[in-house]
């Protein structure tokens, strides 16, 4: 039950880090530990067959790739014109835009039940892409030049993702059905850990929330919901399974807010950091909401199915 209603935690934590944060940003340095112990989690529910299924559809993985670097910079674009929004603020919702997948969409897969061993080829494959695509696609849309710290961004994949859910897998393939109580227990682990992550971005972002101003905030939700729907809708239009459909959802909808925000900073202003940092805020709430509507309805569907089987049976 307390897992199940982790939306609801996610918001009403995120609204405590946002009137008491100095204890929650305290805590800064959690956000790596807190994320690697989920991807162990999600390792023990995977299979060295998981991955060698996705790689055997590299199609799945490249339309994913392209949708995210073709739907989230020109979305970005679309709503910084329709909202007229100052061009400073325009500049870093672009560079959002351009940036590639992030390890809290491995993360929201994981809990949505969709498919996790895609999700991280996804991130993977854009990370890697993000080195030529990013500073490309920032020039072509805002006509800058932006140098991509792709050697740094492949070292946190791996420390923060790769590493942590290999370690899970080869444990997994070990013990198999042995470790069930161990991995009954990760789902709610994995709740309580990206709640305390959310709040701790809240913190961490608090001042830059308050001066946000309601446009920015609208632009960030119309921005993210594009790309989750844009996501969604073109997996189904390819016949995609659910669980695949989610996994693009997800992947094109969430990205990698924390480059877009040290990218902003660091070539541009401040205020162009600011929609990355409610991008970050932003994304996580929504893709708790997502993840915890998605597990309803598939556990809605099995009860259902279920007892018409049951029903069937005593015919």
């Amino acid at each position: 039950m307390i897992a199940r209603l982790f939306p609801l935690w996610a918001i009403l934590f995120s609204i405590f880090a946002y009137f008491m944060p100095a204890p929650l940003a305290a805590l800064s340095d959690w956000i790596v530990p807190l994320l690697m112990v989920i991807m162990f989690g999600m390792g023990l529910t995977l299979t060295w067959d998981d991955f060698l299924r996705v790689f055997k559809a590299p199609g799945v993985i490249g339309l994913g790739v392209v949708l995210q670097y073709l739907v989230m910079p020109l979305a970005a674009l679309l709503v910084a014109k329709i909202l007229a929004l100052p061009t400073e603020v325009m500049v870093g919702l672009v560079i959002v835009g351009a940036c590639p997948g992030g390890t809290a969409s491995n993360v929201i897969c994981y809990l949505a039940r969709a498919d996790v061993a895609l999700s991280i080829a996804m991130t993977a494959v854009s990370t890697l892409v993000a080195v030529l695509a990013t500073p490309a696609l920032v020039w072509l849309y805002l006509g800058e030049t932006l140098p991509v710290p792709v050697a740094a961004m492949l070292a946190s994949l791996v420390k923060i993702v790769l590493l942590p859910v290999i370690g899970g897998t080869l444990i997994n393939s070990f013990l198999g059905a042995r470790l069930d109580r161990v991995r009954d227990a990760f789902p709610l682990i994995s709740v309580a850990a990206i709640v305390l992550v959310i709040g701790i971005i809240v913190a961490l972002n608090q001042s830059r929330i308050a001066s946000g101003g309601v446009l920015v905030m609208l632009a960030v939700v119309l921005h993210n919901s594009i790309g989750l729907a844009a996501g969604y809708g073109v997996a189904r239009l390819f016949r995609f399974d659910p669980r695949r459909a989610r996994t693009l959802a997800i992947e094109v909808g969430m990205q990698n807010s924390g480059l877009g925000v040290a990218l902003a900073v660091k070539h541009f202003t401040a205020m162009a950091a600011l929609p990355g940092a409610l991008f970050s805020v932003w994304h996580n709430l929504s893709g708790a909401v997502l993840a915890w509507y998605w597990r309803r309805r598939e556990e809605s569907a099995k009860a259902t199915q279920a007892g018409e089987e049951a029903r069937g049976n005593v015919r």
